[in-house]
């Protein structure tokens, strides 16, 4: 048995910046040892050049090389997390475990497991929130209620940000981490092949422009923040720094925080319809137009143009994402978690609440959600949004004469039908 030693367990904050549960365990202990699991049971799901486990690997290489400087390394396992930590407590005397909070169904069970096989040694474990500016019940009615119409949670968020200043954390105390010089595993030793999709660098150089050009999937207008978020590689309390509370920029990043606390007030809304009224709409389901949609082949330019980005590099805009889910659920009344499923299976920037609360509002079902009988024209939206064919160009470059696999007219009606008579009021 090794001298006492602390764990912090990297998750999705994969950065040595402004790290609060880092930071934190830093600044109370010495001898903490950094440590990345390879959850053994999500990655069983993935295919096996899955670029999302590429990019963790990445990521985590970055940090080892920096970490080198302070004689210290990322311990890297692959196993499932009670196991793994049943392990690490047979290999070294551990007093405490620091850790930022995931607000995931699976990982806050998963949390909870191990906060019971710890705390059975006597361990204390300590969580911190690090990826979001508020959670949870931070921002609530009044009377203590989850909002769940996203303008006046954002006003209240706004007015909370104001008048609660969000500080970063301090600088690292380096001389505090156990020293070490772990080999880190390969993606070949967990299972896994270097993905040829690559993870964009983001930029806010587009935030002064965002309101104007963020609708345009042909232009360069977005900033692939979105799979850094996900995954923890920027501070969203650095980014708050550097814009305005109140930009449309800003109100991306709150919708994003508006979507978690859906999620940890109505943990439901995971696989059942936010309005319950909405369970009676009677879903076509046709597995051979699904897969059309899946594939871009369904007739319709931006649509297949879309799809064919997500397949090809793990990434869609923004406004091309409302028109191929509208498609889908309204066009073709294919029920929302297939489209949420694929896109969970495809995304880099997959995050559970967003995708989730999105799809949802695009079905209708969802809090806050779009009206039923707003149905996305998707030739209208071109040439609204891609009047020149750029995207489409680019994207779906052998559109012309593809014989769409439904009437827009036709469609539209049937959906009209399909939800008025399966609401129930």
């Amino acid at each position: 048995m090794n001298e006492s030693i602390v764990i912090f367990w990297f998750r999705r904050d994969l950065r040595l910046d402004d790290n609060r549960g880092l930071n934190a365990a830093l600044e109370h202990h010495k001898n903490v040892l950094p440590i990345f699991i390879y959850d053994s049971d999500i990655l069983g799901e993935l295919e096996a050049d899955d670029p999302r486990v590429s990019f963790i690997h990445q990521q985590l290489e970055s940090m080892n090389k920096t970490l080198k400087k302070y004689n210290t390394s990322i311990k890297t396992i692959h196993g499932r997390p009670e196991e793994v930590f049943r392990e690490l407590m047979r290999e070294y005397h551990i007093t405490d475990v620091y850790l930022n909070r995931d607000y995931e169904p699976y990982a806050r069970n998963r949390d909870r497991v191990i906060s019971e096989i710890v705390s059975e040694k006597g361990i204390k474990m300590h969580d911190f929130k690090d990826q979001v500016v508020f959670e949870q019940s931070e921002i609530v009615k009044p009377d203590g209620t989850p909002y769940t119409v996203f303008t006046p949670y954002k006003k209240k968020w706004i007015s909370h940000f104001l008048t609660n200043p969000i500080q970063k954390s301090p600088l690292l105390n380096t001389h505090h981490f156990y020293p070490s010089d772990f080999v880190p595993l390969t993606l070949g030793e967990i299972g896994f092949s270097p993905s040829p999709v690559r993870v964009p660098d983001y930029t806010l150089d587009v935030v002064q422009a965002y309101e104007k050009q963020r609708n345009f999937p042909a232009v360069e207008g977005t900033s692939y923040l979105s799979t850094h978020l996900r995954f923890g590689t920027v501070s969203i309390r650095d980014l708050f720094s550097q814009m305005a509370v109140d930009s449309t920029f800003a109100s991306e990043l709150i919708w994003r925080e508006f979507f978690m606390q859906i999620l940890h007030h109505f943990p439901r809304v995971v696989d059942a319809n936010f309005k319950s009224g909405y369970d009676g709409i009677q879903w076509r389901n046709d597995p051979a137009e699904f897969e059309a949609w899946c594939q871009g082949k369904t007739g319709y330019p931006i649509v297949d143009a879309g799809m064919n980005q997500l397949n090809q590099t793990g990434l869609m805009h923004n406004r091309v994402r409302m028109i191929t889910a509208s498609f889908l659920c309204k066009h073709l009344l294919i029920d929302w978690r297939w489209g949420e499923a694929y896109f969970a299976s495809k995304l880099l920037d997959y995050d559970l609440s967003a995708n989730n609360g999105n799809w949802q509002w695009v079905a209708g079902t969802g809090c806050d959600s779009a009206p039923y009988f707003r149905i996305f024209n998707p030739t209208e939206q071109q040439k609204k949004f891609d009047p020149d064919f750029e995207y489409i160009e680019r994207w779906n470059p052998n559109w012309l004469g593809k014989v769409p696999i439904v009437d827009h007219s036709f469609a539209r009606k049937r959906a009209l039908e399909t939800y008025a008579q399966g609401i129930q009021k």
